[in-house]
């Protein structure tokens, strides 16, 4: 099984949305988005699932994911963790005005490569339980 390791929401696609939603004009009605955002370390998942395994392997990853842009990567994080907060917001002005601080963020935090494309490392969690 895989799932996103604790240092990727500790990456800047996380903390600048927890950010931008902690200014003052969101922050009250942000909160319940913050707190769906959640993450245990590795041992939490082999402490449950230890005692059903005779083994258990745990690993790291990071994958880097090559992007068009910090656009394409707003985009893509529209569909996944920005949507608890973006159904939030009262409409579409709302919405449209923290993307827009968000994505200037996004411009800041993940560089364009000499090819304009942005390197986006992805940080995921694998273990496997063997009975």
């Amino acid at each position: 099984m895989q799932l996103p390791a604790a240092a990727h929401y500790e990456s800047p696609v996380h903390r600048e949305i927890r950010g931008v939603s902690r200014e003052p004009a969101w922050r009250d009605r942000l909160e319940s988005a913050r707190a769906m955002f959640t993450h245990a370390p590795a041992a939490f998942y082999y402490d449950a699932l230890q005692p059903l395994a005779s083994r258990m392997d745990l690993w790291e990853t990071t994958y880097y994911h090559v992007v068009a842009g910090p656009e394409a990567l707003l985009d893509w994080y529209r569909g996944t963790g920005l949507r608890p907060f973006l159904e939030a917001l009262a409409g579409e002005e709302e919405r449209r005005d923290f993307e827009r601080k968000l994505l200037d963020r996004y411009i800041a935090a993940y560089p364009r490569q000499p090819s304009g494309r942005v390197l986006f490392p992805f940080a995921r969690l694998f273990f496997v339980a063997y009975r």
